[in-house]
């Protein structure tokens, strides 16, 4: 065999050899979101405030529902659209505020772009953890790939407790109470105060 022919062998070889290297090296993404999902989150504000929220995802039909039932307080439902409206409701008061945004719901791949910041434990699991445009750290089990936590960085933390992949709710349960479309809306202190809405924060394209 000529010395050409071995050098070359060896050369693919050796290629053979690094390119997994390589590609274990390469830092992991975050998992999309499924196109539809429903999760129970336990979320404890920055100033200490408790809440649960159930969380419906439902972007083929751009829509997204957060039932949040406050300490010892009020359960106010946050019913979002993909066309930027956003109802915030109560039932027993017949409370409603209607707001607009520029932006509608998050896109499955919003984490796209994030920055990779290695592993941690997080709720007893062991999380492949990133950070996004600097105001969401976000936490995913290394094992199932589902979401473990978040933080945002004005000291707001969600603990998922529950992820369930393709349960929806159904369509009569999406629409806003009839009191949301008159002229003049009762609004009391809840519905009166400051609202986060995630999707309006810069992300960049993944709107």
């Amino acid at each position: 065999m000529k010395l050409s022919s071995i050098s070359l062998i060896s050369s693919l070889v050796l290629a053979l050899v690094l390119v997994p290297l390589v590609v274990a090296s390469s830092d992991p993404v975050p998992t999309p979101w499924p196109p539809q999902f429903h999760s129970i989150l336990v979320i404890n504000s920055s100033k200490g405030v408790l809440q649960v929220t159930d969380l419906w995802y439902d972007f083929p039909k751009g829509r997204n529902f957060n039932i949040i039932q406050h300490q010892l307080g009020k359960k106010l439902y946050d019913l979002e659209w993909d066309n930027g409206t956003s109802y915030y409701y109560t039932l027993a008061s017949q409370e409603c505020k209607t707001l607009h945004f520029p932006v509608g719901i998050l896109r499955p791949n919003w984490l796209q772009g994030a920055n990779y910041s290695g592993q941690e434990q997080k709720d007893g699991f062991l999380c492949n953890v990133w950070e996004k445009a600097d105001f969401i750290r976000y936490y995913e089990d290394v094992a199932t790939k589902r979401p473990v936590f978040w933080a945002f960085h004005s000291g707001m933390k969600t603990h998922v407790m529950t992820f369930e992949v393709g349960k929806v709710l159904q369509d009569p349960d999406w629409q806003a109470p009839v009191y949301c479309f008159a002229k003049q809306q009762q609004q009391g202190p809840l519905l009166q105060s400051q609202h986060i809405r995630l999707s309006t924060f810069k992300l960049g394209t993944v709107y």
